[in-house]
């Protein structure tokens, strides 16, 4: 594969690549608020996927624990997390360009200091940037259902990608999902309960009521109003 610099290169010489993502890139429109905090913001809060492992002590400049967010959305939830949560450091991952935009100018605004983010694949993060037993936190809050049978594959919870999760955990670290599609609930239950080195923190061994920690979004609001529900998972890496 190699020999082709791209997927359309290969392509076009007859050779398909398939790679299955859990994301659909959604640039989306970049307002001119959004392009101006990256601008100004991202030499300080932003992380480089191309700058390999990260060595989060000098990153912060202290050692403290450190949390890790998968998909943050527009940021809102994270940013309030780290002024929250002052004694930990705090990771995001997000794709979505405009998100990222959001969240940095909420964080500035905020004067944040405990908080880096990165604009690039969280399974391509986790392999290149993050040391093992480095995370003491990882959340997945609201990841996208791939509600479809034939899409349930692109889920990023799957064996393998919490295998790989767990070696970037420390013993004791807890990964910490949240899902308002109640399919996708019962799968990330299925696939921690049968995932090597956790233990579910659930005192019923299915889920747990939403911990303080995690902040309720005007989106959960909105779902509790209607009658939706919102399920907490939360396993602990024991080996």
């Amino acid at each position: 594969m190699s020999q082709f610099k791209s997927e359309k290169e290969a392509a076009e010489s007859g050779v398909y690549i398939r790679k299955i993502q859990s994301f659909v890139k959604r640039e989306g429109r970049l307002t001119s608020g959004q392009a101006k905090s990256i601008e100004q913001n991202w030499p300080i809060m932003g992380l480089e996927h191309k700058a390999g492992l990260q060595n989060f002590a000098d990153t912060f400049g202290r050692v403290a624990p450190v949390v890790l967010e998968i998909g943050f959305g527009m940021g809102k939830s994270l940013v309030e997390m780290a002024l929250n949560e002052p004694d930990k450091d705090f990771v995001g991952i997000e794709v979505h360009r405009p998100g990222v935009g959001t969240c940095l100018s909420e964080a500035a605004e905020h004067n944040v200091q405990n908080l880096r983010v990165y604009e690039h694949d969280a399974v391509e993060v986790f392999a290149d940037c993050i040391a093992d037993n480095a995370l003491a936190r990882v959340q997945l809050f609201f990841p996208d259902p791939w509600h479809k049978k034939r899409h349930h594959k692109r889920r990023i919870v799957q064996p393998d990608f919490v295998q790989k999760l767990k070696s970037k955990l420390a013993i004791g670290g807890v990964f910490h999902m949240a899902t308002d599609w109640e399919n996708y609930a019962e799968h990330m239950l299925e696939v921690m309960s049968g995932a090597e080195g956790f233990k579910n923190q659930s005192a019923t061994n299915d889920y747990v009521p939403r911990p303080e920690q995690r902040p309720l979004t005007k989106f959960e609001q909105r779902g509790h109003r209607l009658g939706h529900g919102v399920w907490d998972l939360m396993f602990e890496r024991v080996s």
